[in-house]
């Protein structure tokens, strides 16, 4: 079983990270077009924003240092999670590394061509705007929350 829940999960985060490539080539070539960017909904926008920092925006300082330890960082927690993954013994777990593992690897692609993320998905309503994500961030948040949902779980019940 466990090889199983192994190959779901690699398999789940190769599919996120060609998705995420895929939709980063496309948007990206659409937003040249329309640097402005494209209104879509009344709380929804294409723009094409440019993530030096972490998540969200955090840790925007420009340089070759940080770029490069963000990176070696996420490497890191990439072999972390990797080694998790041949652990799990769960198909939510499996699914939730898969998630993280898929959409990290693409944000280091990004990080990796052209030194930033390229964000272009872009909520805003009520007087709130949201920072811009990708489909690589939001995979990475889905990943956490089930991970979050499996704590709160209830433990098997061992035989005694």
């Amino acid at each position: 079983m466990t090889q199983r829940l192994r190959l779901f999960g690699l398999l789940l985060a190769v599919a996120i990270l060609v998705a995420d490539q895929v939709s980063k080539l496309f948007f990206l070539d659409l937003m040249q077009q329309h640097p402005a960017g494209i209104v879509v909904t009344p709380f929804f926008n294409l723009v094409m924003v440019w993530n030096t920092g972490v998540s969200f925006g955090l840790f925007q300082e420009d340089s070759d240092f940080r770029s490069w330890t963000l990176i070696g960082v996420a490497l890191g927690v990439l072999v972390w999670l990797g080694l998790w993954l041949w652990r799990c013994q769960s198909r939510l777990v499996a699914a939730a590394l898969g998630l993280i593992i898929g959409g990290a690897i693409g944000n280091v692609i990004d990080r990796l061509r052209f030194g930033a993320v390229f964000d272009f998905l872009d909520f805003h309503a009520f007087g709130q705007h949201w920072p811009a994500f990708n489909l690589a961030d939001s995979a990475i948040v889905v990943g956490v929350l089930l991970l979050l949902l499996d704590g709160f779980r209830s433990p098997p019940k061992t035989a005694s």
